[in-house]
């Protein structure tokens, strides 16, 4: 069965974005830009709330920003070919290539996703969108990406929500930059 991934850029105080809504603490350096492209290799589909999906439009056409280097344009071609679900309550239509909105719940799209034959890992991109899965007990794995800086507040990674999961550390590893990637199993 496919899992479920949530993996995003956190500060050390846990956020993903800073109070201003500002992500350039989390310029990732060549190394971790790396593993990033390495992830999104072994991902199936992406579901994005609506936020992020605005987002992340700039790689539908980063192939013409002539600044690009070589890392860049391969992680561009790899989200552009990559199949992606949009969930938003005020979206009625999408653009991008091999993007659609969401016909049916979180719950819903997961387990049809899950159902159907293919590789790779269902991930979720969005604290709002991943907050959703995580109350539903849909979540895998976690794998924060923890950059070495105290933001103050912010979008948490983690929504606050009453409940205990426990976690089993599957893999963890430091990059000469002090960023850390951590990467944890459900254990139900």
């Amino acid at each position: 069965m496919r899992r479920v991934t949530y993996s995003m850029n956190v500060s050390l105080d846990g956020y993903i974005a800073d109070p201003d809504g500002g992500i350039d603490w989390s310029d990732p350096d060549e190394e971790v830009f790396r593993h990033f492209t390495d992830e999104l290799r072994q991902t199936g589909v992406h579901l994005l709330g609506r936020r992020l999906y605005e987002t992340m439009l700039y790689w539908e056409t980063a192939e013409q920003d002539e600044s690009l280097d070589a890392a860049e344009l391969e992680w561009a071609a790899l989200w552009k070919a990559l199949p992606k679900v949009v969930f938003s309550r005020t979206l009625t239509t999408v653009r991008g290539t091999n993007t659609r909105l969401a016909s049916g719940t979180l719950a819903e799209e997961i387990e049809r996703l899950r159902a159907e034959p293919g590789d790779g890992d269902i991930a979720i991109g969005g604290a709002t969108l991943a907050a959703e899965a995580a109350a539903s007990g849909l979540i895998d794995e976690y794998r924060p990406v923890v950059h070495p800086v105290l933001v103050g507040g912010g979008t948490p990674y983690f929504t606050r929500d009453e409940r205990r999961v426990k976690l089993e550390l599957v893999e963890a590893h430091t990059f000469a930059s002090g960023v850390v990637r951590l990467r944890h199993r459900v254990t139900r």
